[in-house]
């Protein structure tokens, strides 16, 4: 794996730091399924919650294959494209349906390409989480594209879940 990039992380109910890696930060050498896994449930531990349910597994992996939301593996490996949608996968699915991210995700990728798309879904959590744990209001361009408004609302949904969850719900 190439640049791997400690997850800086800071969580109480007044304060959340969160860095999720960028496109660039991801490996850039393809993955078995265990390894992505892994990788996954390491750079994402502190959204895993509910420790009763798995936040990822082979099988889900599979599942979403089998769905269409994330394309096949090539000879059993994964590669980059595949983490950056299963880290949007693993986070949004605690708000969305998955048939719910696979239609945003195309809209998303209707308008950049993925790496683009992924890092400004990036951002756009960061900053959903960071003003919903500061008590701040998320204050975005005056005129919003559709599908970065979108973007706003879905993460701002995911954030208002996760400050409501960690806050009054003890998890």
């Amino acid at each position: 794996m190439t640049t791997e990039v400690a997850m800086e992380t800071k969580m109480d109910q007044n304060n959340f730091d969160f860095h999720i890696p960028r496109w660039e930060q991801l490996p850039d050498i393809d993955l078995y399924s265990d390894q992505v896994v892994n990788y996954l449930e390491t750079r994402l531990e502190m959204f895993h919650l509910d420790k009763s349910e798995k936040l990822i597994s082979k099988s889900m992996i599979n599942n979403y294959v089998k769905q269409g939301v994330l394309k096949p593996p090539v000879k059993k490996k994964y590669d980059r494209t595949h983490l950056a949608y299963l880290f949007v996968i693993c986070l949004m699915k605690q708000v969305y349906s998955i048939s719910d991210i696979k239609i945003m995700v195309r809209l998303a990728l209707g308008v950049a390409p993925i790496d683009l798309s992924y890092n400004e879904f990036c951002s756009v959590l960061e900053e959903s989480i960071e003003c919903i744990f500061n008590n701040k209001i998320y204050i975005g361009e005056d005129s919003l594209g559709k599908a970065r408004h979108l973007l706003k609302c879905a993460t701002q949904s995911y954030a208002n879940k996760l400050y409501v969850q960690i806050t009054f719900l003890n998890k």
